[in-house]
């Protein structure tokens, strides 16, 4: 029991992972080398150290969720079915007091959700998401008691935890899901859980808040309510996470309601911690008793750690705990699969022709198309849309796909599609088209002649640049964007999307063309307009990384890949500014069209590279 023999108060320190995506190992499984800036094993080493600075006071160590899919690691583990789940060993290893979920944690289905938590060595719960029948694996909130000693009389310490995910997570995981599991609004469920909480006895309350930056202000079936949250009386501190920022971060710049200097969002302490485990968080609250005997949190700051300091090491014990898995997934992802003739990687997704997401995209269709001979869509016309799934962004400079040619891996295939996605198809109009590529288009600031400007908008994701292969269409970038990131209507006469055509003739806005496409964007992700209009084409379930082994396998492609399906149209004087992987120097051929001038790094260790549009 912690004693306090000259004081009042008790240091509580409440350490928080999140977004581990099974980065367990400080390996990168897509390029097959160690990578020391990810891993829990190194994330450990900051663990251990900030427990031991921890002397007479509590320490509490929690997950927020989209822990269990994300690697090879975790694709194995899921597989092989080990006596107990590796993250769970690791979990226990560490000792872990909570863990929330996240929206990922669903993509492997229920039955693998449940198979794995309920090996977990500590409570699990999700307070916003209740299955419609039979028993769940998490549970609506936790209690944790401490005892504690302060001149020489003992005291409990209630400490409530609560979780919540995006509501989207039901649309998203929706082939997963159907209607097993429903998911209600992050504020909401946060305002009457602190009730309860606080009813329960609970002297302090933490959100494990699976959701991100967005707006400030309260409004319904939010997807990032951090800010919001934070603003709830009553919710004293907050693990943040699925958005994979850093907060605090050295970009942070204080505003009405965020003082990134303490790490306090509306006065509330609050860290995110990264993704891959590249960060740990570590919020310090000060609890002292008022006059009627409870506790109350007089005062607290955030902060976050890098596992990338020089003085960060790996927990060898931890390491050896995970060698067997390691070693079978090593094994697993080195099995041949066959050829490919070309380079192929996402350096220059944004600008240039991506080999990469025109062989998935290839792949699709050949997936698709035996379904669709016995059909009323026999005869129209496929297209396929894929979009990157390693493009750098918040997971950060070593995040590219970069896959060679010649005899290639089955870590290669899922290089090239990370995620466990399943290919599904729509019947679309020409006009619903046009809509989808302007959102896609969203991704790009405005470029203005004769000013330098990043390309790619700060708020908008990589992973929403759908690229519709089999048609070809240019991309005005001085226009501005005509819809949101929530999908709504900004610019109605804005079209940032010209020149729109399919086998060479303009797109006709009232053919109906099939598309094959993923789970997440055809379930709704993303926001995109035509996602609530289109007409589902009935498949089986289809995993995509399948379809893109099986294609490898069965080459050689090319004379079957999709040509070059956007360009970027000139804008004169403007200068764009991409950051993209360092090895895109190797690659600049690519886009001698831009004229490319390397011109450094930035602080985050991305090649800065100038492109004349």
């Amino acid at each position: 029991m912690p004693t306090f023999p000259s004081s009042q108060t008790v240091q509580l320190r409440i350490l928080a992972t999140s977004d581990l995506h099974m980065n367990l190992t400080a390996y990168d499984y897509y390029t097959d080398r160690r990578e020391l800036t990810i891993g829990l094993t190194r994330t450990a080493d900051l663990i251990r150290k900030a427990r031991s600075e921890v002397q007479d006071g509590l320490v509490l160590l929690v997950d927020n969720g989209d822990s269990v899919q994300g690697t090879p690691l975790g694709d194995w583990a899921v597989a092989q079915h080990p006596e107990r789940h590796v993250l769970m060993q690791a979990f226990d290893f560490l000792g872990y007091d909570a863990i929330g979920l996240g929206n990922h944690d669903f993509g492997f289905g229920l039955d693998v959700l449940d198979r794995i938590m309920q090996q977990a060595p500590c409570p699990v719960q999700c307070s916003n998401a209740r299955k419609s029948t039979g028993p769940q694996v998490w549970q609506e909130h936790t209690i944790v008691r401490r005892k504690v000693e302060i001149q020489g009389h003992a005291h409990e310490l209630a400490i409530g935890i609560f979780s919540v995910l995006p509501p989207q997570t039901a649309k998203w995981e929706a082939h997963k899901l159907a209607a097993a599991v429903q998911i209600d609004d992050i504020l909401d469920c946060a305002r009457r859980k602190v009730a309860e909480l606080h009813e329960l006895g609970c002297d302090i309350v933490v959100a494990l808040a699976h959701t991100g930056f967005g707006p400030a202000q309260d409004t319904p079936g939010m997807e990032n309510a951090l800010v919001p949250l934070a603003a709830i009386d009553g919710v004293d501190a907050i693990a943040a996470g699925h958005s994979h920022m850093v907060f605090p971060g050295p970009k942070d710049e204080t505003s009405e309601y965020i003082d990134a200097d303490r790490g306090l969002v509306h006065s509330t302490p609050a860290a995110m911690p990264g993704a891959a485990g590249s960060h740990l968080g570590v919020i310090d609250l000060t609890v002292g008793t008022v006059p009627d005997g409870r506790w109350q949190v007089l005062h607290g700051h955030a902060q976050v750690r890098s596992v990338s300091t020089e003085a960060t090491g790996e927990d060898a014990a931890l390491k050896q705990l995970l060698a067997t898995g390691h070693t079978e997934t090593l094994r697993r992802v080195a099995e041949p699969v066959g050829q490919v003739q070309q380079h192929m990687h996402s350096y220059f997704s944004f600008c240039g022709y991506d080999r990469g997401l025109a062989f998935v995209a290839a792949a699709q269709t050949a997936g698709l198309r035996p379904f669709l001979k016995d059909t009323d869509y026999r005869d129209c016309p496929m297209l396929s849309a894929v979009s990157p799934s390693k493009f750098g962004g918040r997971a950060g400079p070593r995040f590219f796909t970069d896959v060679p040619a010649g005899e290639i891996c089955l870590r290669h295939v899922t290089d090239l599609n990370v995620f466990p996605d399943e290919m599904m198809a729509v019947a679309v109009t020409g006009s619903q088209i046009e809509d989808w590529l302007e959102m896609s288009a969203g991704v790009f600031n405005r470029m203005i002649p004769g000013q330098r400007c990043d390309l790619l908008a700060s708020d908008r994701a990589g992973h929403n640049f759908d690229v519709l292969h089999g048609l070809t269409y240019r991309i005005d970038l001085s226009q501005p964007a005509r819809f949101g990131a929530d999908g709504a209507l900004l610019h109605p006469s804005a079209r940032r999307v010209r020149e729109i055509r399919f086998e060479g003739q303009p797109l006709d806005a009232e053919q109906t063309f099939v598309v094959a496409l993923n789970n997440y964007r055809a379930n709704g992700g993303g926001h995109f307009p035509f996602a609530g209009r289109a007409t589902r084409v009935p498949l089986p379930i289809l995993p995509l990384q399948d379809l893109v082994k099986n294609y490898v396998t069965a080459g050689p492609h090319s004379g079957t890949m999709f040509e070059r399906p956007f360009r970027l149209s000139p804008v004169a004087g403007a200068l764009a500014v991409m950051r993209t992987g360092h090895k895109a120097w190797q690659h600049l051929d690519d886009i001698t069209e831009f004229a490319p001038n390397i011109a450094g790094e930035d602080e985050a260790g991305f090649l800065l590279i100038h492109l004349t549009l």
